[in-house]
């Protein structure tokens, strides 16, 4: 499943290369979206040098971006 599915489905306005910040667990942390995969998007936290699937409308918030 793409990101224009993901878009569609969840009606969010994900991208790749665009910067989240998530919110989970307690935590505040910034990540960019890298990719999608069944229904979930890709998303690299800062700190992390990992790749991890988010749900995306669970504890995300999409930045605009730089200059918007």
């Amino acid at each position: 499943m793409s990101m224009e599915y993901v878009r569609k489905s969840y009606g969010v306005p994900a991208k790749r290369g665009m910067r989240v910040l998530y919110t989970g667990c307690g935590r505040h942390e910034y990540g960019t979206i890298r990719s999608a995969r069944n229904g979930r998007l890709m998303i690299r936290l800062d700190a992390s040098k990992l790749t991890m699937p988010f749900h995306p409308t669970w504890e995300l918030a999409y930045q605009p971006a730089e200059g918007a």
